[in-house]
């Protein structure tokens, strides 16, 4: 199962693409939403904070349907282990299996065997990281529209 360097290398090149393309995304969408809202400062207040949780959420959601592409097309490659639980040539089932990485939630009916952990493991820390990112991100700019509205 390990011994196979080849997939391996595929796994490891994948995951690395994935982290690269959702923190990548991550950051970009938050550069944009901070350039809207400096843009359009008179215009703060619960629309605002509503929009960039709408914004965050459907960032999220783009992030893990990256991660569950990267699941499917691993899965439908020979030798790079499985997903018990899982039909690996269902796109939905990979999106869900990423959704319970992605937020360390993991119900336990999908479990990773093989050298695809690399990407689960990888995932959940991503997801983690992310996920913070977002929070740290919304109390920074809940408490503009604080400061703002208590002026």
């Amino acid at each position: 199962m390990y011994e196979d360097w080849s997939a391996n290398v595929v796994i490891l090149c994948v995951t690395v693409a994935a982290v690269g393309i959702v923190i990548l995304s991550h950051y970009e969408v938050l550069s944009r939403i901070v350039s809207h809202n400096r843009r359009h400062a008179e215009r703060a207040g619960r629309r605002r904070l509503v929009a960039v949780n709408l914004w965050l959420l459907a960032l999220h959601v783009f992030e893990i349907w990256v991660f569950g592409a990267a699941y499917y097309l691993l899965l439908n490659l020979a030798g790079v282990g499985e997903v018990h639980g899982m039909h690996h040539d269902n796109l939905f089932d990979t999106v869900y299996f990423s959704a319970m990485v992605y937020t360390t939630v993991g119900f336990g009916d999908m479990v990773p065997v093989g050298s695809i952990r690399l990407l689960a493991g990888t995932e959940a820390l991503v997801g983690l990281m992310l996920i913070t990112w977002s929070a740290s991100f919304t109390y920074l700019e809940m408490a503009q529209y604080w400061k703002a509205r208590d002026r």
